[in-house]
């Protein structure tokens, strides 16, 4: 299908995106890769009025080490994360997870901070950082202020982030050295996950959910098994707890829910190897 008519704006800095939200509220919406809006604007799922590109936003893009964190720039490209020696070395999930993203064409121009802000329950990333622990960064027109990923994502394709805010930074904890595993399960190697599980095992066990709810979700049954002793067979028991699985014509909500126990089984026995 063919979007609605909208117009188009591009921003040469945070503080000209900011000032174009602030103008056109609710009616804007921001792209930079494209890959997770123009598919609902083709779809016609999504109908603003005008679309701000902060595609070339100077300094948006990098991969930082800060202390005990590696900082990531929201404009940062899966392919990047994929590629990036730090992470390999201090968040090995992160960087496996952006592998397994979509395609190449996809990787190379989808961003972090767009599949973040998008919050589409079967994408891969936003279950990593949620395992990870990891912080965003917004920022609008009266400063910045950090959201837990935890408290990020709200609903079905909805965040936290404010009409007026970008989404400049994500921070994930170092792991180097912990076990950790990122299992999905899909029909072909390019779709999205018909379940995902991804997992952190270092003292503090992060586990998330790709596609069993409106959200990606902790799956804090789990977590609470594992810090109990319990072994992997026995914390995936309890995977779907908390969970609303879909049905669609992929899968049954049922058939979801033993994916779950069967992945979670898998990442827990690969991280704890």
């Amino acid at each position: 299908m063919i979007p609605v008519a909208f117009d188009y704006a591009r921003a040469h800095s945070t503080e000209e995106a900011i000032a174009l939200l602030v103008e056109h509220g609710d009616e804007a919406k921001l792209i930079a890769g494209g890959h997770s809006l123009l598919p609902l604007m083709k779809l016609r799922l999504a109908n603003p009025s005008v679309v701000i590109d902060i595609g070339r936003v100077p300094g948006l893009s990098y991969i930082e080490e800060r202390g005990d964190e590696v900082a990531v720039g929201a404009l940062t490209r899966h392919h990047d994360l994929e590629t990036s020696a730090l992470l390999k070395e201090q968040v090995p999930l992160l960087a496996s997870t952006a592998h397994q993203v979509g395609d190449p064409q996809v990787r190379h121009r989808g961003t972090l901070g767009g599949t973040l802000a998008h919050g589409d329950p079967a994408s891969d990333l936003p279950a990593a950082v949620l395992a990870l622990g990891g912080t965003l960064v917004a920022q609008g027109p009266h400063g910045q202020r950090e959201i837990a990923a935890l408290d990020f994502f709200q609903g079905f394709l909805e965040t936290a982030l404010g009409v007026d805010e970008v989404l400049i930074e994500v921070r994930v904890p170092k792991v180097a050295g912990a076990g950790w595993s990122f299992q999905k399960f899909n029909r072909r190697a390019q779709d999205w996950a018909i379940v995902g599980v991804a997992a952190v095992v270092n003292g503090t066990t992060g586990i998330a959910l790709v596609n069993m709810g409106s959200t990606p979700l902790r799956a804090t049954a789990v977590e609470e098994a594992v810090r109990r002793g319990a072994s992997a067979a026995d914390a995936a028991t309890v995977a779907d707890e908390g969970t609303d699985p879909p049905s669609d014509i992929n899968a049954s909500s049922e058939y979801r829910r033993h994916l779950a126990t069967v992945l979670v089984r898998r990442a827990l026995e690969q991280a704890s190897s």
